[in-house]
């Protein structure tokens, strides 16, 4: 017999907990959902392999600091390209096109990992390569979703998408370390390769995603227009300059191992779980993100997901009495910034017209693949100066301070509303700057 309570309970219940209606009304997403599902953890598995590989060979950090660059390289060339071509082709083509020389890739890393000594160059190459082909993959894969999905159930298929790559980044090193330890490099390598069966279905399934009727032709002209665009509508610049804002300053990843090892003194193993504690608050921030689809005020949402963020940063700095405890507050920075990303990618997304989507996409791809590394450099370069500890606390109240100074500079972003799902369809490249078109 169901008690009197249990159906508010559970409508509640359902509002906290991810919402699922994009994979359950819209076909289309289901299937790409459920490829990226698989094939992401395998691409985590090679993510891991790879580095492991470079250090074993070499036994040097500075060759996975090369092997580093390798991979930023092309990231910082192509993407805008990337953006201009998944405006003007069928974005669904041009997805299959570049899961192909994806799996190439991959293959290729299982031929060296066969080979008892592999020239690392040719290791790079692929890395390279590699690297390459993502920077066209992402910008086509994530202006096809708002073609999958109407506008209303835009934010829950972006959360969907988060919790794609948080269970992604915590199944593929674990089933990574196994494959290696157990069975060896080529097997792993091997069952990335596989993986990419599931995505290949996954394209095959949904319908073809041609180009808008205004796309502009790839090419500088083309970049160009989606830069003026993307600078001229303040609220996008907004959150490009406030997610910059949290990784330079506020990404302590990089102090990870000197804080594990002479701060809290947990060894090996508390830098594993430094390293994993941001990536549970976001798969949970993931899970229970059922309620981002009834936020309208979704700049405001960014404003204060940034400031959770780096007021969990500052504690994280402060707790080194306890070590769970620096954890804890990790786990709500992870949380904090998987939930900024959302919002954030709601803003870009729905502002965007699909003919310029693409390209606006790859700056949002850039800016959020660029700041962590660009924040590695400022948390390193500060606790040379101050220490390790004072670096973190510092970074993190300056993530606040610079939170302040976006919203002081970008009113547009605290005034942003999320349109209903009817004014929304109707955004036109045309809309005034600062204006909430979405």
């Amino acid at each position: 017999m169901t008690s009197p309570g249990r159906g508010p309970r559970s409508r509640r219940l359902r509002g906290v907990l991810l919402d699922v209606a994009p994979l359950r009304l819209d076909r289309d997403f289901r299937w790409l959902w459920f490829g990226q599902a698989v094939s992401g953890i395998g691409n985590q598995v090679t993510r891991l392999a790879l580095p492991y590989q470079v250090y074993v060979m070499t036994g040097s950090t500075l060759a996975i600091a090369a092997l580093t660059v390798f991979q930023l390289i092309p990231i910082l060339l192509f993407s805008l390209g990337a953006g201009s071509v998944a405006d003007a082709v069928d974005r669904r083509r041009l997805l299959i096109v570049t899961q192909i020389g994806l799996m190439a890739s991959s293959a290729a890393l299982v031929g060296l990992a066969l080979v008892p000594s592999p020239p690392l160059i040719a290791l790079f190459v692929v890395a390279f390569a590699a690297a390459g082909l993502g920077s066209i993959d992402q910008p086509a894969r994530s202006s096809a979703v708002p073609r999958l999905v109407p506008p209303a159930r835009l934010p829950a298929a972006i959360a969907l998408g988060q919790l794609n790559f948080q269970i992604a980044s915590v199944v593929g090193p674990a089933i990574a370390g196994i494959v290696i330890s157990m069975i060896g490099l080529p097997a792993a390598y091997g069952l990335d390769v596989v993986t990419f069966a599931a995505s290949f279905v996954g394209l095959v399934a949904i319908a073809p995603l041609p180009p808008h009727a205004t796309a502009a032709r790839p090419g500088l002209a083309a970049i160009r227009e989606g830069l003026r665009y993307a600078m001229s509508r303040r609220v996008i610049l907004s959150t490009f300059v406030i997610d910059l804002d949290a990784m330079i300053f506020g990404m302590p990843t990089s102090l990870f191992p000197v804080l594990a090892l002479d701060v809290f003194h947990a060894g090996p193993t508390g830098l594993g779980l430094l390293g994993a504690a941001p990536a549970v608050g976001a798969l949970l921030g993931a899970l229970l993100s059922g309620w981002v689809s009834n936020v309208r005020r979704v700049g405001q949402a960014v404003i204060v997901a940034v400031l959770i963020w780096g007021v969990a940063i500052i504690l994280f700095g402060l707790s080194t009495f306890s070590f769970l405890l620096a954890l804890v507050f990790l786990a709500i920075a992870g949380a904090a910034d998987v939930l900024s990303a959302v919002f954030r990618s709601t803003i870009v997304q729905l502002t965007t017209p699909d003919a310029l989507r693409g390209r606006v996409s790859s700056i949002h791809i850039l800016v959020v693949t660029s700041g962590p590394r660009l924040g590695d450099i400022e948390a390193a370069a500060a606790a040379a100066v101050i220490g390790a500890q004072a670096s973190v606390i510092t970074g993190g109240i300056l993530c606040v301070l610079g939170v302040a100074v976006v919203a002081r500079l970008f009113p547009e972003l605290g005034r942003h509303v999320h349109a209903t799902a009817e004014s929304t369809v109707a955004i036109e490249p045309t809309a005034e700057p600062g204006e909430p078109a979405a």
